[in-house]
């Protein structure tokens, strides 16, 4: 049946590394490509797998696109340090293999469903749930599509005509956040990314995106989402990613401004 190579990108990911590892064990290969960490990251890696590889940091693209290019199977599932795959998602993505029966599975590529750990509970509501990630795909069909933030494969990357992806139905657990102030690191820094993107698209801040944009994601998350079901932890985030909107837009204007 077809193999699948496991890639992880990591930078001073010590904290979180090894149980991502174990999650992955079953893989046919695990492959990690760290981004010179000056924390124990590399030492870790090396415990779990052979293929460990250094190199400075190209950006998330870029890095994750040279993981999948080490690999010795063509068959790829990507996931991050402060990811897990459940013993059911492997379990899935496994009887896909399987039923493939030499040949290969019916798509080139399958999403995820991921669901992230917030405070005290994973959080199913808002725009984080079902937050659909593309990670398992044929690397001979699919690439990593070039964004400086929010990447994703692009499963025609090699010119071999339109591939649909289909979904699995068991989920990737995701512990991204450690509290307010690691939420506002990362917002402050993929929002600065996420701007830049927009500006290399052409893309400006007009009044209606600042004056607007941040109170219509609130309204989708906590209401139309049913963020409100989850009580304070759901306002919370809700506000959290109604400020990473208008905190990208800002970033936007000032990028425009300033250029």
């Amino acid at each position: 049946m077809p193999k699948v190579s496991v890639i992880v990108i990591t930078k001073n990911e010590a904290a979180n590394l090894a149980e991502a590892l174990a999650s992955v064990a079953w893989a046919d290969e695990v492959i990690v490509v760290d981004a010179e960490s000056t924390d124990d990251t590399v030492a870790i890696a090396r415990q779990h797998t052979p293929h460990v590889h250094v190199r400075p940091w190209p950006g998330y693209s870029a890095q994750k696109n040279h993981a999948a290019s080490l690999a010795t199977h063509d068959w790829i599932l990507s996931i991050d340090a402060d990811e897990r795959v459940t013993p059911e998602l492997a379990r899935e993505i496994r009887t896909l293999m399987s039923a493939a029966n030499g040949t290969e599975p019916a798509a080139r590529g399958y999403r995820i469903p991921r669901v992230t750990w917030v405070f005290d509970r994973l959080l199913r509501t808002t725009d984080w749930y079902p937050d659909w990630q593309l990670r398992l795909y044929d690397r001979r069909v699919g690439r990593w599509n070039g964004r400086r933030v929010h990447e994703s494969v692009t499963l025609d990357a090699n010119g071999n005509g339109k591939h649909e992806p289909e979904k699995l139905t068991q989920e990737l657990l995701h512990y991204g956040y450690k509290g307010i102030a690691h939420h506002v690191e990362t917002i402050n820094r993929y929002t600065t990314l996420a701007a830049e993107d927009l500006a290399e698209r052409g893309r400006r801040a007009g009044v209606l995106d600042l004056f607007a944009q941040a109170p219509l994601a609130f309204v989708r998350n906590y209401l139309l989402k049913g963020g409100i079901k989850d009580g304070r932890v759901g306002l919370v985030i809700s506000l959290m990613n109604s400020y990473y909107v208008l905190l990208k837009y800002v970033k936007l204007w000032e990028l425009r401004r300033t250029r």
